[in-house]
């Protein structure tokens, strides 16, 4: 059998005969994945909790014919013990653990960018590093930005007029001018743009001087110009509590 050993984050669970669990693992290496971890849910159980969903893990494996299985696993920080405890951000984490499954669709396909926005998105909210709303918002621009659907936030998307400009598209990937301006365009005001643009960018200072109306507008634009590309909507996101 041919061992092999990675860091993953688990996404999620579900449970196999009696005592078993199938694990869909996003691992640094070998991109999405899922693995059997045998006797996981026995009391006595060797893994404990340290294969639940948000666990930051390094772990030992071996091919199998269906599934990997796990034979060893070390925890390197489980952020679920933070996060459980408060709603908002465990929906926000909810959030960004099927994200971060929709955007690798193929199997062991390493995606190591992906890989390492999900481990700094729940990081950062583990650690209250900055609201979960723009940490949301930020993880969901940026991995966008990483699968080649940036949306344009300063340029019109079809011409590369400067802007800012006053129109959003979803269907022409962006902010647009008033020539390039399909039937159906939203009318964002110039501050939301600028704080898309801010979390797309990773300019902290300045997105966290949003207001409040501001990150709300961000926030149905990110989502529906998720849903888009996506070609359905994230389950967990209508849960996400925006404070």
């Amino acid at each position: 059998m041919a061992l092999y050993r990675d860091q993953a984050i688990v996404l999620r669970t579900q449970k196999l005969g009696e005592a078993d669990r199938i694990i869909t693992l996003f691992t640094r290496d070998h991109g999405r994945l899922r693995a059997v971890a045998k006797g996981v849910r026995r009391t006595k159980s060797r893994f404990g909790a340290r294969l639940e969903p948000t666990s930051y893990v390094d772990l030992q494996l071996y091919t199998g014919k269906t599934f990997d299985v796990v034979t060893q696993a070390e925890s390197i920080e489980n952020f679920g013990d933070a996060l459980t405890a408060d709603y908002q951000q465990w929906t926000v984490a909810s959030a960004i653990l099927e994200s971060a499954e929709r955007f690798t669709q193929q199997e062991h396909e390493p995606a190591l960018q992906q890989f390492l926005l999900v481990v700094g998105a729940l990081k950062a909210l583990a650690h209250n590093t900055y609201d979960p709303s723009l940490i949301l918002d930020a993880y969901l621009l940026r991995s966008l930005s990483v699968a080649g659907y940036a949306p344009s936030l300063t340029t019109c998307s079809r011409c590369d007029k400067p802007g800012p400009h006053k129109y959003f598209s979803l269907v022409g990937g962006g902010s647009v001018c008033l020539d390039c301006k399909p039937s159906a365009a939203a009318t964002p005001t110039i501050d939301t743009l600028q704080l898309m643009s801010d979390l797309q960018t990773g300019d902290w200072e300045s997105a966290v001087t949003s207001e409040l109306r501001h990150r709300r507008e961000a926030s149905g634009l990110i989502a529906a110009y998720l849903q888009w590309h996506l070609e359905r909507g994230l389950r967990s996101l209508p849960l996400v509590e925006r404070a």
